[in-house]
């Protein structure tokens, strides 16, 4: 029997997947020719009884490495971006250790939660498992430091215009005010000038440009979602004068790093005392402002693009507990502002 035909990767490497004994076992190279006769050579000691190479000596750099090149093309640039970082970052006393010589994962797991968040914990880790399970190895059970709920911020309606009115005289006002239209980070990098109408004053919201592994922008094959391509009014009479001001139409809207966006939204956030809610929060504060306003849940979800209803349930009811909130402090304030005042208060004798 024939081992199987490799196929190339979007990385150039060579991957044959084989299942021997009941194992997967991966095999890649640079070359096609190297990839049969490294597989060949596999089937050969497996059917002579021997231990297999590829299994016993394979390190957990490599079963990572080979389970990020085999996910190029099927996972997000920015994903397959920090799968690497991950790589060189996390569990780096394992990464030159054989997989199978790896068997205090939950001492190694707790050591690392000494030093990373639990989140960023918990993202290396999927990573490693998924890597482990690609490569054909048991993925050991461990636990997890719990990860906090991620209290996103947001500004509410007065902060919205103390916001637009610091930010419409910013180089970057562009980005930051397509982000109070609901534009994600990616799609707000994938507009092109073609896509804006300034007569109809609409924006055609339909693809996505991510940070790849070579930190240069990379059209995503795809959006995410179905919802995500939409046509959006311009709203903010500040990002319509902004967009008729730039003397160059043509090509991307938006030219500068997101992170760079999303630091200087935060800069002006600070200098107004506002949460510094960076860019994707400025798309929670679009929520917001429609929550507040009364926009039916449908026509927001449209708008912003969200996928199904349960997405802004849930953020409508994380804007009315926050509502809640404040409500309940404002009453409690009051009435110890007043049981002071009647402290305070002589008697009447």
């Amino acid at each position: 029997m024939k081992v199987p035909e490799p196929r190339k990767l979007k990385s150039g490497t060579w991957f044959i997947q084989m299942r021997l004994g009941g194992e997967s076992i991966p095999v890649s190279a640079p070359t096609r020719t190297e990839c049969i006769k490294q597989a060949e050579k596999i089937k050969a000691d497996y059917r002579n009884g021997q231990r297999l190479p590829c299994k016993s000596t394979q390190t957990l750099e490599q079963c990572v490495t080979a389970y990020i090149d085999a996910k190029r093309g099927v996972l997000s640039p920015s994903t397959i971006r920090e799968y690497k970082s991950m790589s060189r970052n996390r569990f780096t006393a394992q990464m030159k250790k054989p997989v199978r010589e790896i068997t205090n994962w939950q001492a190694i797991v707790s050591a690392e939660a000494k030093s990373v968040k639990p989140k960023t914990l918990k993202n290396a880790w999927m990573m490693v498992a998924a890597a482990l399970k690609f490569g054909g190895y048991d993925v050991p059970k461990v636990t997890l430091p719990q990860v906090p709920p991620n209290e996103r911020q947001w500004l509410d309606p007065e902060q919205i215009r103390v916001f637009v009115a610091d930010v419409a005289n910013e180089p970057f006002a562009i980005p930051a005010l397509l982000a109070l239209h609901g534009l994600r980070r990616s799609e707000i990098m994938a507009v092109n000038w073609s896509d804006i109408d300034l007569t109809a004053k609409t924006i055609r919201v339909s693809g996505a440009v991510v940070i790849g592994e070579d930190q240069r922008p990379q059209q995503k094959a795809a959006n995410k979602n179905r919802s995500s391509t939409r046509t959006v009014p311009i709203m903010i009479p500040e990002l319509l004068a902004a967009l008729e001001g730039v003397e160059d139409k043509s090509g991307p809207v938006v030219r500068c790093n997101p992170n760079t966006i999303y630091h200087q939204i935060n800069r002006v956030c600070a200098r107004n005392g506002l949460p510094q809610v960076g860019t994707h929060g400025l798309r929670h504060s679009f929520a917001s402002l429609g929550y507040h306003l009364g926009v039916p849940e449908l026509e927001m979800m449209q708008l912003g693009g969200w996928a199904d209803n349960q997405t802004m349930i849930r953020i409508y009811t994380h804007i009315a507990n926050a509502d809640r909130v404040k409500a309940e402090n404002a009453m409690a304030g009051f009435f110890a502002q007043n049981a002071n005042k009647n402290a305070n208060t002589p008697e009447k004798t």
